[in-house]
Parts: structure tokens; C-alpha cells; sequence
């Protein structure tokens, strides 16, 4: 080949910097937070950017956003799991029974929530795979398999009500509650207010005692979820997975393990927010993690998702759930009605879903 002919050849051009930021799957997801972010500082109370309301908003946003990242590994594989709404009732159920009626210590009831939900991802791993039915149809199904048993779950264990409380109590001076509830940094903070770096009350309190402990756990799971997509075999295996199953079974990737694994993932995801919101309520109830499944896929769609798999990112998830966070918060700092909160969830779906499909053609060169 002559010098010439490769000066030709289009393997060795370079792209530029504007083509490679376009092909970033959080992209879209970046450039709506600063949207948002616009739109509050022009629209919303003042209060709303303090840290208290930073960390106000935040604290939703980390809820969703843990589903989400388990959301968002599994559509980069190629399947969706529409039964995490529905998982976060059934394991807080789980839970909330291990401590009150089986009065289980605090971590053999953790391990027993993430056990159950590791189970049912297996069972839904399997149905999918065995069966070649869609996941969509099948995850479907455990929606209302999971709720119903949460209702049935719950009647038993109070004797016929919905909520079951006195979770708080059970684990009351355990030492590892303070891991999956509460505050962090509390001392952190009383020291910054002593040295008046954040506001305090008229006797030396911080206003913001510490930061929720939910927020720590999405920071911390978005971080290592990123390393595994980008740096290690297995997020290679993953993207290779959503993006041409049968390509990558010839090429030696294990996709029937990884497409299990990732229907674990999914469903410990929804095991962790439940352990988190129970603890945090003190109590649990049927409707816990309603809709849930549609938010987090939403913000998983924001963050770069392709619905045809083999593209998207933690990043791009962690920074879709931060908008939701942001806008569910965000509009009780202004005058506008919160029920227009719907109307952005589908408006942003619709936006998102574009903006990918425009992506996915500059990606794959698609006309």
C-alpha cells in the first residue's frame, strides 16, 4: 500500500474532538443536568442550590439512581428488567420480616434480602434464556408476581395490614446500621460549622448535619460499575453481549453467564434501595418502589442507553438520575405545579430516545 492510498484509507483517519464527545453516551445526560440546572437557577428558590437543598435533591436521585445503574448494565447486555419497582417492596418485605418476625441481627437479614433477590434474577435470567422469550414480556410478569406477593407478604406478617412497621427498633445500637442509614461525616460537619465554612443554627449546630448515606452508596456503586464497563474484561463481554449475542458466543464470550449476572446485578440493585428506604422509614409497605422500574430506565434511556444494547454507561445513568432528582425536588421550589413532573418523565424519554437514535447512526455510520 503506498503512502498515499493510506493517507486515503478512512481506518487511519482521526476523528475529531467534536466527533469523539458526540459518541460519549452520557453526553445527552450532562447536557440535560446543566438544562436543568439553568432552568432552576432562573425559576426556582435560592434555597434550592444551599447545601441542604443540594443534598435535598440528591438523596431521591441516589435512590433511583442505584436502580438505575443496574438498570443501565443490563440494557448495555441487551435485556430489560421491569420488575426492580416491584423487587424493592418484595425484598423490603424480606427484610422487614427477617428483623421483626424472625428477629434476625442486622446483617444475616441483609445477606438474607440480597440472597431472595439474587434468586429471583436467577429465575429470571433462566426463563429469558432457556426460553429465548422476550425479557420485556417476561420481567413483566414478575411486576405484578412481586407486588402481588408483597401485598400477600405483608398481610401475614401484620395480620392484615399493608405497612409493617417497628423496623427502626430492630435495629436499635446495631453496629452496622450506620452503614446503610443515616449520616455520614457528622463530625466532619460539626467542624466546618465551628470554623464558619457552612451555615449553622444560633448554638454551633450545622444546619446540614452530614450527607445521607444513600448518596455515598450511588457515588461508590457508580464508580465501580464505570471501572468494570471500561476496564476490565467482563464490561467488554458486556457490550459484546448487548450488541451481537451470537457474534460474541462464536468469539469465546461467555454471554449466558453474563447476561445472568447482570439479571443479579439488576435485582440486588433493588435489594440495596429497599434495605436503604426501609431503614431510613422505619417501616415498609406494598407500595414501595412503585413505578420505580419505569423512572429507572428512563434515566438509564437519558444516560445513553441504546433500547437495542451493546451501548450506554454508569456515568451517563448516574447523571440521568441526578435530573430526575433535581426536577422532582426542584419544582417545589418554585410556583409551577408538581404534576407536570409526568409530563417531563415522558417528554425526556421522547427527547432521550431521539437524541440516542441520532447517536447510535454517528456510531454506526447508519443512514
Amino acid at each position: 500500500m503506498t503512502v498515499e492510498t493510506a493517507d486515503k484509507d478512512e481506518r487511519l483517519k482521526e476523528s475529531s474532538f467534536v466527533s469523539q464527545l458526540l459518541k460519549r453516551p452520557e453526553l445527552g445526560a450532562i447536557a440535560g443536568v446543566v438544562a436543568v440546572t439553568v432552568f432552576f437557577l432562573f425559576t426556582a428558590n435560592p434555597v434550592m442550590f444551599s447545601l441542604s437543598g443540594v443534598l435535598n435533591f440528591l438523596t431521591p436521585a441516589a435512590q433511583l439512581g442505584i436502580l438505575a445503574l443496574g438498570a443501565a448494565l443490563l440494557m448495555v447486555g441487551g435485556e430489560f428488567d421491569l420488575s426492580v419497582g416491584s423487587m424493592v417492596a418484595f425484598t423490603g418485605l424480606v427484610f422487614g420480616v427477617a428483623l421483626t418476625v424472625f428477629q434476625l441481627p442486622l446483617l444475616l437479614a441483609i445477606a438474607m434480602t440480597f440472597a431472595v433477590a439474587g434468586l429471583f434474577g436467577l429465575v429470571n435470567a433462566e426463563i429469558v434464556l432457556r426460553t429465548g422469550l422476550p425479557s420485556f414480556i417476561v420481567t413483566l410478569a414478575f411486576l405484578f408476581i412481586l407486588r402481588g406477593l408483597s401485598l400477600v407478604g405483608l398481610k401475614w406478617a401484620t395480620n392484615g395490614s399493608t405497612q409493617l412497621r417497628g423496623i427502626r427498633e430492630s435495629v436499635e445500637n446495631d453496629w452496622l446500621a450506620p452503614v446503610f442509614s443515616g449520616r455520614a461525616f457528622t463530625g466532619l460537619f460539626e467542624w466546618m460549622a465551628g470554623n464558619g465554612w457552612i451555615e449553622a443554627f444560633s448554638n454551633g449546630k450545622p444546619k446540614v448535619d452530614g450527607i445521607p448515606v444513600e448518596i455515598l452508596w450511588f457515588v461508590g456503586l457508580t464508580l465501580i460499575l464505570t471501572w468494570v464497563l471500561l476496564r476490565t474484561p467482563a464490561g467488554n463481554w458486556i457490550f459484546a453481549a448487548g450488541g451481537d449475542a451470537n457474534s460474541a458466543k462464536n468469539s469465546g464470550v461467555p454471554v449466558r453467564r453474563v447476561k445472568m449476572a447482570l439479571f443479579v446485578l439488576t435485582a440486588c440493585c433493588a435489594a440495596l434501595v429497599a434495605i436503604l428506604t426501609v431503614l431510613d422509614a422505619g417501616s415498609t409497605d406494598a407500595r414501595r418502589g412503585f413505578q420505580k422500574e419505569f423512572e429507572a430506565i428512563i434515566a438509564a434511556v437519558i444516560g445513553g442507553c441504546l433500547l437495542t444494547g451493546g451501548y450506554g454507561s454508569a456515568i451517563g445513568a448516574f447523571f440521568g438520575s441526578i435530573i430526575f432528582g433535581m426536577v422532582l425536588i426542584g419544582l417545589t421550589y418554585t410556583q409551577i405545579d408538581q404534576d407536570w413532573y409526568q409530563v417531563f418523565l415522558g417528554g425526556m424519554l421522547l427527547i432521550a430516545v431521539l437524541f440516542n437514535n441520532i447517536i447510535r447512526k454517528r456510531v454506526t455510520g447508519e443512514r
